[in-house]
């Protein structure tokens, strides 16, 4: 079974503050709406668009998620 984005995404969490996916991460694991299960683009692209007021920019999530579909591709 694929992890979904949110327990990948959760690899990153204390890392150095200054790193833009270290700080998505740790908004993301206080942010108790996020959709944790879901490893659909659009679904989670749709929640952040809505409810992610702490990401400075969507970019950050298309980089985070290229990388996610990469890795995940080599595991699975």
């Amino acid at each position: 079974m694929r992890k979904s984005f949110y327990h990948y995404l959760l690899t990153f969490r204390d890392g150095q503050k200054d790193d833009p996916f270290v700080s998505f991460a740790n908004h993301v694991y206080h942010d108790h709406g996020f959709p944790k299960l879901s490893s659909n683009y659009d679904e989670i692209s749709r929640y952040l668009e809505l409810n992610g007021d702490y990401l400075e920019s969507m970019s950050i999530f298309d980089q985070i998620w290229d990388r996610y579909m990469q890795e995940m591709s080599v595991v699975y």
